[in-house]
């Protein structure tokens, strides 16, 4: 069990550490308790009263001092309960655990019963409290209180009996008459152990109470018992069982073997019957991913044996946040903690859920036990081969006779419509909780609930059917579930033999279902995590270096990790390394180098290495099949053996040295115990002075060595920093709830969310801004797309906490959306005539900027773009897709600023201690998000791929050469990296327009052209602005070319590539270190110089061609070896400015005769088709028939290429052509054979100069090497490249 090792060490192999009692204290007398929420219309029998530990034996233990109030809180969580003899008065059992600030742990155990009172003020009180409260109420009212819910510790026992109790208390209306009835309260007996021994304590109590209850006295006082168990029962040593005596039977316990899974005693079998598998494996991923999980049952001990179970299953990680699996009525409060916490709350009787006000919903997991439902948080990932372990573990229960799919499906958050509209009481869900309680309470029987014991005697007692049967099995069919029965029903057969008792064999099986299931689990991770310790990054030369600099180091190669993971478990293991849990693994794994190894890493360690002794993992290694767990027989033999064998057996209960009279009592009543013979231990007995086996000795050495450690201050504090966030609040004191302590916590908490905040918009910085990053000194840094996402998601649920905690009135399940709708009605109730602050035009343009008209910056608009996208259909997800928009628009901070402006609406929604209340932390919290407008982020765009955006297209043309208007008819068609818009018309002479499109994603070309009609046809355009409308992101794609037949290159269409407008203006004074800029398209001045529309451009030398096209080669292949979410665009390494086919057109124009005189200039398209014309004669006349075989197949690929494109309907221009061949090339891996041809043929003594590039054999012969380096790349084109090409 997570965090009871480190205690067993510490506690000197003692079983059990306290004794207690709680109860009514006759002194006092009744004292409502306001903690608990008075409730004055309830009758009298069914308010809460204190409860007080009556006594405690021994008085204090010095390694695990006695918490008074906690143990009372959590043995009576609502107090006293009373009873008249009209009631049922079932005695009760459960558990409790007290986690102490340093995460070590006590279990309790409590077995609760009710006691006749005996005290007269107390019964005439009560029958006072009666008349009052009748006297009081009209008619009405006290028929609906006598109905109202009953008490809490009414279990299930009481519900099934309930319609009698409530008729019987209609019946006496009045309720409690001292003259007539007799009042009894409710007592609890509680155990305090270091150690989860479930099953034992539970039995020790009951016999406790059987002896007290029972017509004869027992064999000896109850003194001798309680000081055998206290004092001469040691805990059993590790792989070791132990049988000690109760009152009436001995009782058996086992602990596993350090080899072993650590000791859980909680029924898991339990925890799976009441959620059901699927239910079940939910629960435990949104625990791995660190939700807020809410446990809602009438019954402690379940929501103590589903608490348990569940972070039992987390082996070998921990929950490392706040665990209240009981969550005392007193405690509410808790519940508004902005982090990740485990709680269990128990529900009313009759409570509907829907009237249950929770504080934050957006990242809660709800789970009803009763009712078998759970809720879940809206989209979390799921855990790697859900399906085939449920499927396993639905095995692993039919093989003991018990069914997996019980618990409704799942539900997700959505609209508050579908809040469980089902209340419980649907017919359907009572005949399945009776069902389901038949199925527990009918231990006995292997939980075979009666139908089936039935439907197996019908099948066995039937002859057809068992031919049938027979007939199956010999065809090699089996019929599964009536083996299964049948097996179960064997078992129960076979009990008894053995001399053990029916409890014994029920205990025996519990403990090897749970082992078996827990080990499905294990294997999971044991698969999973295989080789996690390749990437665990051990940078410290010594602990307190480590410790020292543990905020700043990076301990585990998170991208790396990733990259090695199979595809289908990335969207879970990107989530989940984030966590606290995976952190806090990765700190313990790194100290254990220093310090001895943490159990939980021990044995999962060693797992793993036995992993790799029976199979070499590396070919299954990115493999996401699934491995079922190997050990199952053996984990479950391992214990049967140490229950079958007893290594220990306790000192047996005898006289104790008490004065003659003591030790009486009356039957039905607990007696008060002689404290001077408990609270003292033996001075002589074996167990206190045997020497410690190896084992112990090294247990108890490794804690003093640690506690003599922490005493050193610095350890101390950087221990408590290393563990990072939420660990200072991990747990709620129970004790002091003064107002002053509740403000503390909250300032704690506040604390809390600053520095998480800190750290995550850091994380997000460092992963985005990759090498500069790196450079700045960051460590090694790397995103992905995933891990982006999964920052995203975190970041989103941080201020979802944020905006939850110290909320007034709770509205939605999003805090965040509710607080903007407040702002929205407040803003558009203010007179609309003056225009309201927030609308500050967007950012001051550069001069590129002067056609595009400005988009205001309006946190309203943003929010009405969210409004209207039909695919968002919850609060939640609207208030994550406007903070994906914000942070896309570098909006973020800006806008919760302005959002916090309104002083008064945030103190109308939120209490004095809200963080959103505490000025300085959120100017630091605003600041922290203002360091995210550094980066760019695409992360609104990218995640909402279906919905519809408006874009606006600007043209603008070159005014100074030619007319701004052109005769023809212009049609334009923009793509993105997720489609395109589809060729649209512009009207005549309207050089903008706006249109609506499904999300294109990132820009990456736009296609340009017109239809030539008209006397003016020809149109000179310098270049197109295309802007998203929501997200506000700009693109320009230059073009600075005619569009036009017999002008420049005779092209009516162009495809330009696209390249990110970055804003200029004061608000991005933080641009200081920006992502590297993205590539540019061909600049306006490239083109015309290569085109020599002048004649006179810029020429580049031979050294600088060569240069760009290592470069361009280059920037291909680093692109291939990016992961692939983060690639970019290879349209804009292809075509863009310094690309692929600029370089080649530099060098095919080094030396090109391409301007004569009287003569309309030459391109080298008309080269390459002079050279293919040349080819295709010469291999009519039969001159390349003796060349070798695979060069004329090259010629015919090239003949063939150049005639597509040349046939294509497309009016695309000379250079839109070479263009598209050098692209074509490069993606079917032919250039590099193209090239020798076009050299080799004669036209290029006529067409070059000497001096040209093309004519020198070595430089071609090197571009060829060049160009064969990219043929490892799988080069795929963009559709509005190759439109209309047909190969």
């Amino acid at each position: 069990m997570s965090g009871s090792s480190a205690v067993s060490g510490a506690a000197p192999c003692r079983f059990a550490h306290y004794f207690a009692i709680c109860g009514i204290d006759t002194e006092t007398g009744l004292e409502p308790d306001e903690l608990a929420g008075e409730n004055f219309e309830q009758s009298p029998l069914k308010r809460t009263f204190k409860s007080k530990v009556l006594a405690r034996y021994p008085q204090n233990v010095e390694w695990n001092p006695f918490d008074q109030d906690a143990v009372n809180m959590l043995c009576m969580p609502k107090g006293l309960s009373f009873r008249t003899q009209a009631d049922q008065r079932d005695p009760q059992f459960h558990s409790f655990i007290i986690t102490k600030e340093d995460g070590s742990r006590t279990y309790g155990f409590v077995h609760t019963f009710y006691e006749e009172v005996t005290s007269p003020q107390i019964c005439s009180a009560m029958h006072t409290l009666y008349q009052m409260h009748n006297a009081e109420s009209t008619p009405s009212s006290s028929s609906s209180s006598s109905s109202s819910s009953m008490d809490s510790l009414a279990s299930s026992l009481d519900e099934a009996d309930s319609p009698t109790s409530s008729s019987s208390s209609s019946r006496r209306a009045g309720g409690y008459d001292s003259s007539r009835d007799t009042l009894y309260v409710s007592k609890a007996l509680c155990l305090i152990t270091p150690m989860p021994f479930m099953h034992a304590c539970r039995r020790f109590l009951s016999q406790l109470h059987r002896a007290v209850t029972a017509d004869t006295a027992p064999p000896l006082p109850l003194e001798s018992y309680v000081h055998n168990i206290l004092y001469e029962v040691p805990l059993p040593a590790p792989g070791r069982s132990l049988k000690f005596h109760g009152v009436y039977e001995p009782i058996v316990c086992q602990r596993p073997g350090l080899g072993e899974l650590q000791l859980a005693d909680f029924p898991l079998a339990e925890a799976f019957t009441l959620l059901g598998a699927e239910n079940l494996v939910q629960v435990f991923t949104c625990t791995l991913l660190e939700m807020q999980i809410l446990l809602y049952s009438h019954d402690y001990q379940r929501l103590m044996t589903v608490a348990e179970g569940i972070t039992t299953l987390l082996f070998p990680f921990q929950w490392q946040h706040v665990y209240v699996p009981i969550l005392p009525a007193s405690l509410l409060h808790f519940l508004d903690a902005p982090v990740p916490y485990l709680m269990g709350l128990q529900s009313k009787e009759g409570a509907d859920r829907s009237k249950l006000e929770l504080p934050q919903e957006a990242n809660l997991c709800f789970v009803d036990i009763d009712n078998h439902y759970i809720e879940l948080p809206e989209d979390f990932p799921q855990f790697p081969n859900k399906t085939e372990l449920i499927q396993e573990l639905s095995e692993v229960l039919l093989s003991f006779g018990l069914s997996a799919n019980t618990g409704a499906p799942p539900r997700t958050r959505t609209s508050p419509s579908s809040a469980p509209g089902s209340t419980p009481s649907t017919p359907g869900r009572e005949r399945k909780t009776v069902a389901l309680r038949q199925l527990e309470d009918d231990g006995r029987n292997g939980n075979l609930a009666v139908e089936e014991l039935a439907v197996l005697q019908l099948l066995q007692g039937n002859a057809t059917l068992e031919r049938l049967q027979a007939l199956t099995k010999r065809t090699g069919v089996t019929v599964a579930r009536v083996d299964a029965l049948r097996a179960g029903v064997k078992a129960q057969s076979t009990e008894g033999q053995g001399g053990r008792t029916a409890a014994e064999e029920e205990e025996l099986r519990n403990a090897k279902l749970n082992v078996q299931l827990r080990e499905v689990f294990a294997s999971r991770f044991t698969t999973m995590f295989a080789d996690y310790e390749a990437f665990v990054i051990q940078s410290a030369p010594d602990l307190e270096s480590w410790l020292t600099n543990r905020e700043q180091m990076h301990n585990f190669d998170k991208a790396s990790f990733l990259s090695d993971q199979p595809e289908p478990y990335l969207p879970f293991l990107s989530h989940f390394i984030e966590t606290q849990m995976f952190a806090t693994f990765i700190d313990n794994k790194i100290m254990s180098q220093w310090e001895e190894k943490e159990p939980l890493i021990r044995v999962f360690d060693a797992r793993i290495d036995k992993a790799r002794l029976y199979n070499v993992r590396a070919p299954s290694h990115r493999s996401s099949s699934y491995q079922r767990c190997s050990i199952l027989k053996e984990s479950a033999q391992a214990i049967e053996q140490r229950l079958m064998k007893i290594d220990h057996t306790a000192i047996h209960p005898h006289l104790l040295d008490m004065k003659i009279g003591q030790g009486k009592y009356t039957q039905g009543f607990f007696p008060k115990l002689q404290a001077d013979v408990l609270n003292t231990g033996p001075t002589n007995n074996k167990w206190s002075h045997r020497t410690a086996t190896a084992q112990r000795k090294k247990d108890r050495h490794r804690q003093q060595t640690e506690h003599l450690a922490l005493d050193n201050d610095l350890k101390e504090k950087y221990m408590q920093e290393a563990r990072s966030l939420g660990k200072n609040l991990r747990q709620p004191k129970l004790s002091d709830l003064s107002p002053a302590v509740i403000a503390q916590t909250n300032w704690k908490f506040v604390e809390g969310l600053l520095k998480e905040c800190r750290m995550k918009t850091k994380r997000m910085l460092v992963e985005k801004m990759g090498r500069e990053a790196v450079e700045l000194g960051h460590g090694d840094a790397n995103i992905t797309g995933l891990e982006e996402n999964t920052l995203i998601a975190s970041l989103c649920d941080l201020l979802e906490r944020i905006w939850s905690h110290g909320l007034q009135v709770k509205q939605g399940k999003s805090a965040l959306w509710s607080h903007l709708l407040h702002y929205q009605a407040r803003e558009e109730k203010l007179d609309q005539s003056e225009s309201p602050v927030s609308q500050v035009p967007e950012r001051r343009k550069s001069d590129s900027f002067i056609a595009m008209p400005s988009l205001r910056v309006s946190l309203i608009q943003d929010m009405r773009h969210i409004q209207s996208m039909s695919e968002i259909k919850t609060d939640v997800g609207r208030a994550r897709a406007w903070i994906r928009l914000s942070l896309e628009k570098k909006l973020l901070s800006q806008h919760l600023k302005q959002l916090l402006s309104r002083q008064a609406l945030t103190k109308k929604l939120y209490k004095r201690y809200a963080f959103l209340r505490c000025e300085e932390e959120k100017e630091q919290f605003l600041f922290h998000l203002l360091s995210l407008n550094a980066v760019d982020y695409f992360c609104f765009t990218s995640v909402f791929t279906t919905i519809v955006i408006p874009y606006r297209v600007v043209i603008i043309p070159i005014k100074k050469l030619s007319n701004a208007m052109t005769t023809s008819n212009p049609w334009v068609c923009a793509s993105g990296e997720l489609g395109d818009s589809g060729i649209m018309q512009i009207p005549k002479n309207v050089l903008e327009m706006t249109f609506d499109c499904q999300n294109l994603g990132k820009l990456t070309t736009v296609q340009l052209g017109h239809d030539n009609a008209g006397l003016l046809a020809k149109w000179l355009v310098d270049c197109v602005m295309v802007r998203n409308e929501i997200t506000g992101h700009t693109y320009r794609f230059p073009c600075g070319r005619w569009l036009g037949k017999g002008v420049d290159d005779g092209s009516l269409e162009r495809v330009l590539i696209g390249e990110l407008v970055v804003p200029s203006g004061e608000e991005d004074s933080g641009r200081g270190c920006r992502t590297p800029p993205l590539q540019r398209s061909p600049s306006q001045s490239r083109r015309i110089s290569i085109t020599s529309l002048s004649g006179r451009g810029y020429k580049p030398t031979s050294a600088q061609i060569q240069e760009a096209i290592g470069e361009s080669v280059n920037n291909i292949i680093k692109h291939f070896h990016k992961p692939e979410k983060e690639r970019g665009s290879l349209t804009v390494l292809l075509c863009g400015e310094n690309s692929l086919v600029a370089a080649l057109e530099q060098f095919f124009n080094h030396g090109f005769k391409s301007a004569r005189l009287f003569q309309k200039t030459v391109f080298v398209w008309d080269f390459v088709e002079k050279a293919v014309a040349y080819m295709e004669s010469a291999d009519q006349m039969g001159d390349l028939q003796e060349t070798a075989e695979p060069l004329g197949m090259t010629c015919q690929s090239l003949c063939h290429y150049v005639n597509s494109i040349n046939s294509t309907p497309r009016n695309i221009g000379k250079d839109g052509k070479f263009q598209l061949l050098v692209c074509l090339g490069a993606r079917d891996r032919l250039l590099p054979q193209w090239l020798p041809l076009l050299v080799e043929c004669p036209l290029i003594l006529r067409m070059y100069e000497d001096t040209a590039l093309l004519r020198d054999r070595s430089t071609v012969n090197t571009l060829i090497g060049v160009l064969e380096t990219i043929h490892d790349f799988p080069i795929t084109l963009e559709a509005s490249l190759v439109k209309g090409i047909d190969l």
